[in-house]
């Protein structure tokens, strides 16, 4: 679409995500806190990006690190005060950037006081603000819905001689979103943070929001090859037990409170599961959320052969300004190791990359660093969906380990305490300090290439034309008006040829270097290894 001076700020927008507990620590305990994302907004903003996004740091009792909320209006001692929140969101604003909460709107903690009253009186006020299910005859769970993390997806609970469904851990009961008084709650603690100036909401698990009021079993689905998986959730075909069409009203309701404070955004969460661009286009419908963005990208390895696939099925499903990309997050295998092998010329292509695709993007803290995985000991995990599944699956603390600020410090200047995950020597080699003396580090690299990108509209706000793949080379087109940006990336370790005939001024068949980049409107010369 043509540029317009009302488009919205969030249209191309890069969203830098903070997981707090790892960012920084201000006062020694060894978990980070809000003083200590407010001592480091600075360097946050000399990254070029727009918006912070803000993992929780809501009362939580921990079990899955605040993904687990006992109180939405309340700030976990832990992470400091409200005053500290509205001193962050101050800050962020003087140095111009927007912020985003992470909201866990679908389940609470079994710790939060809409819980405990549900739990212990099932015909008073919030009796129903829950799923509740009566046994079946024999005792067993009312259907075959499994937990992500593993084990029936249902908990009996004593007290109401009835199960309750939780779709993640245990402690993580399912809200009954269908249940209007739930979702008015819910929507008042989201003005709460409104009415203290926050931009916006990150929506977790929305995929989960809604399920068959029936519920029935889902179907199963045959091993791959034979072979059981590692995690049961992937013997079923979720047909029922989540990505209900119901999600959608409470969107609408979702989309109504932000419409009431301009400017402000929402980007949800949207699983792996087939059809993720679908829903996500059925997501963003007007009336609906702003944004959402799509796990599918951030499991596993990569080719450019997959890339040209979900390029094209997005562009297909998706014709407006919904879509948001994201390589990297709190809960994924950190993207120098699960794509690039650790190799930083190959981190480097695909940050580059994430940067040309169409609409917003988030960066998870420490890409930006070309950080790899840590490599945990058992004894060092404190995630419990790695401890559930090790060794085979290592959970999400190597993706979660602290930021390292200064090389020579005691755990890389995160804290002068005890970290609460310890801070790998390769992570402390890649330290910011070291990085900001260094015009050849990926920071550096990240910090020109945004600046760059903001220099071309068609880059923030174009359409995308022409994907094609030639080998192992991606190239696609980016247009706005009468701007062009053709961009090109050779996603091997082998060097390939590439046409430029029609774009560089210079020679038009030119040899990409393994994991060289080609960002180019016509005329330009040609920047090869970007």
């Amino acid at each position: 679409m043509p540029f317009e001076p009302k488009t919205p700020w969030w249209h191309g927008a890069a969203i830098y995500q903070i997981y707090p507990l790892s960012f920084a620590d201000s006062n020694g305990d060894g978990w980070g806190d809000l003083p200590g994302v407010i001592a480091h907004l600075d360097y946050v903003a000399s990254l070029g990006v727009d918006a912070i996004w803000l993992s929780p740091f809501c009362r939580s009792p921990m079990r899955d690190f605040g993904y687990d909320v006992a109180d939405h209006t309340a700030v976990d001692p832990l992470f400091g005060t409200i005053e500290d929140a509205d001193a962050l969101i101050a800050r962020a604003h003087h140095l111009g950037l927007k912020v985003i909460l992470d909201q866990v709107w679908s389940h609470t903690s079994d710790q939060h006081a809409w819980f405990k009253e549900s739990a212990t009186n099932p015909t008073g006020d919030k009796g129903d603000w829950y799923v509740w299910a009566d046994p079946r005859p024999d005792g067993m769970p009312p259907n075959n819905w499994l937990s992500v993390f593993g084990g029936s997806a249902w908990t009996w609970e004593p007290r109401r001689r009835q199960y309750y469904l939780h779709h993640f851990l245990a402690s993580q009961p399912k809200l009954n979103l269908r249940n209007p008084p739930v979702l008015d709650a819910i929507l008042a603690t989201g003005r709460f943070w409104l009415d203290r100036g926050v931009d916006g909401f990150r929506l977790d698990a929305v995929d989960f929001m809604a399920h068959d009021p029936l519920l029935r079993d889902n179907p199963a689905l045959p091993p791959v090859d034979g072979k059981w998986p590692l995690k049961p959730f992937a013997l079923q075909r979720h047909e029922h037990d989540m990505l209900h069409a119901d999600a959608l009203a409470i969107m609408a309701r979702i989309r109504a409170l932000t419409d009431e404070y301009p400017g402000t955004v929402t980007l949800g969460e949207v699983s792996s599961q087939p059809g993720a661009f679908e829903r996500i286009a059925d997501y963003t419908e007007p009336g609906r959320l702003h944004l959402a963005y799509t796990l599918r990208l951030l499991r596993g390895s990569i080719s450019a052969e997959a890339l040209e696939a979900a390029l094209g099925e997005a562009r297909r499903a998706i014709q407006h300004h919904g879509l948001c990309w994201a390589f990297g997050n709190h809960d994924v295998v950190r993207l120098a190791s699960r794509w690039a092998s650790a190799d930083p010329a190959a981190e480097r292509a695909f940050m580059t990359l994430l940067g040309c695709l169409p609409g917003p993007i988030c960066l998870y803290q420490g890409d930006e660093l070309g950080l790899p995985e840590a490599e945990l000991a058992q004894d060092e995990l404190r995630d419990p969906f790695g401890i559930a599944f090790w060794p085979e699956f290592r959970g999400r603390d190597g993706g979660r380990t602290p930021m390292p600020w200064r090389e020579t410090a005691p755990a890389g200047g995160f804290t002068t305490g005890t970290p609460w995950l310890p801070v790998p020597a390769a992570h402390r080699a890649r330290a910011v300090d070291r990085q900001e003396q260094d015009t050849d580090s990926a920071l550096a690299h990240w910090r020109g290439f945004l600046k760059a990108r903001k220099a071309r509209p068609a880059l923030l706000r174009g359409t995308i034309e022409e994907i094609r793949r030639t080998g192992d080379v991606l190239s696609f087109v980016r247009r706005l008006g009468d701007e062009s940006v053709l961009c090109a990336f050779n996603l091997s370790q082998t060097p390939q040829r590439f046409d430029l005939a029609g774009w560089s001024a210079g020679e038009a068949d030119v040899l990409l270097p393994a994991w060289g980049t080609i960002v180019l409107r016509a005329g330009e010369p040609v920047p090869i290894g970007a």
